[in-house]
């Protein structure tokens, strides 16, 4: 038996997400969700799945479902509608899009930008190096 309750063997559900990667189960949970809200798998004034729905789906603790809907109604993403359950915000789908991309260069572009810079290629050749890979 695990010592730790919201990360259950997972050998019989293929399609459970590896809840071991050391990452809050919150946080991942928030993420699949945003995922699906960017894919329009849950639409804009859609209802999200509740919190009993997303830990009885997942197999995790219901104030674990709870945290993750929470952290996307402080990112402003879904909202409470009292009595009837979250929804998915107007614009979700793209303040998302527009947060990831602004990770993307953060992770990625800048630094890949610095190290170019250090090695002294010019921008026009990073961009034409970013441009071959793309062929």
């Amino acid at each position: 038996m695990s010592d730790q309750p919201d990360q259950p063997d997972q050998s019989d559900q293929p399609d459970q997400p590896d809840w071991t990667d050391g990452r809050p189960i919150f946080m991942d949970l928030a993420d699949r969700i945003a995922a699906d809200i960017i894919a329009g798998l849950i639409p804009e004034e859609t209802q999200v799945p509740s919190t009993n729905e997303l830990a009885a789906h997942y197999r995790i603790n219901p104030a674990t479902a709870g945290k993750a809907l929470n952290r996307l109604v402080d990112q402003g993403i879904v909202y409470k509608r009292r009595g009837v359950g979250m929804f998915v915000a107007t614009g979700a789908p793209d303040a998302l899009r527009a947060a990831r991309r602004e990770a993307f260069a953060d992770q990625f572009v800048r630094p890949f930008v610095q190290e170019g810079r250090r090695i002294g290629l010019t921008i026009e050749e990073i961009v034409a190096l970013v441009t071959k890979e793309r062929a």
